[in-house]
């Protein structure tokens, strides 16, 4: 068997938002096939980071490659999910409507495709997340974790071989969000799709992930869940006194403002 291939390279990087520094010598690899998950307090740069990943934000200094290449605006080898989607619950569109905007995004379309190949394509992107059942149902009526669902399966939908979710699991319960993250984990196992997903709590993600991206200070650590989330290592990076607990099989976070 060959050796995965190095999905994402970090070095040496610094991003910038309206003049104001919000990562520096920042450093990591992601191997084709892993699952990743992006921690850290909120204004740390986790979606920053998704930004110049995606192409839309050039780094200040040090390079971001993709694949080996600088990335693009709208590659359709990185499948995103951004924050805080909320659907108003009068909007008449159907599941598979919404799931095919991803198509549309990528300047497929019905003239392209044809109506047939179209819809089954986007009845696989559904399959895969579970939610053939509500491709008919309007987009507005569902769940929360039934939107994650649509959404995750809009950003499949061109096979990308990287999967950047913003925040999937804010606002689910434990149960929704165990779904959602088995969903992933097969996508991930079964496609060898890479995925990284932003979270404020490692909990849910403690038995799924392979490592941890831990952003903090303008910095960032990465390693295994157990190498990461420790007193010492995060007293480190937020250069102030950070406890880490440990009860019941839950992790809990202390101090400096996490």
């Amino acid at each position: 068997m060959s050796a995965p291939q190095t999905a994402i390279t970090v070095q040496n990087l610094a991003l910038q938002l309206d003049g104001h520094t919000v990562l520096e010598d920042v450093s990591f690899d992601v191997m084709q096939g892993e699952f990743v998950a992006v921690l850290g307090p909120n204004g740390a740069g986790k979606t920053t980071l998704f930004k110049a990943l995606l192409g839309l934000l050039p780094p200040a200094s040090g390079r971001v490659l993709v694949f080996s290449k600088t990335p693009r605006r709208g590659a359709s080898e990185i499948g995103y999910t951004p924050q805080h989607r909320v659907l108003e619950t009068d909007l008449a569109l159907r599941v598979r409507d919404v799931v095919g905007f991803g198509l549309d995004g990528n300047r497929w379309g019905i003239g392209v495709l044809g109506r047939r190949k179209r819809d089954v394509i986007i009845e696989k992107a559904l399959d895969e997340v579970g939610a053939c059942h509500l491709a008919d149902k309007q987009a507005g009526s569902l769940s929360g974790g039934e939107q994650q669902q649509m959404f995750i399966a809009q950003s499949l939908i061109t096979n990308p071989k990287i999967l950047l979710l913003d925040e999937p699991l804010s606002n689910l319960d434990i149960s929704r969000a165990r779904e959602i993250i088995s969903v992933l984990s097969g996508i991930c196992r079964e496609r060898g799709v890479t995925i990284m997903l932003i979270s404020h709590d490692i909990n849910p993600l403690m038995q799924t992930v392979s490592r941890v991206l831990y952003l903090a200070n303008r910095h960032g650590v990465m390693g295994s869940p157990e190498e990461v989330i420790t007193s010492e290592t995060l007293s480190k990076l937020y250069s102030s006194r950070v406890e880490v607990f440990r009860a019941e099989g839950r992790v809990f976070v202390a101090g400096a403002a996490v």
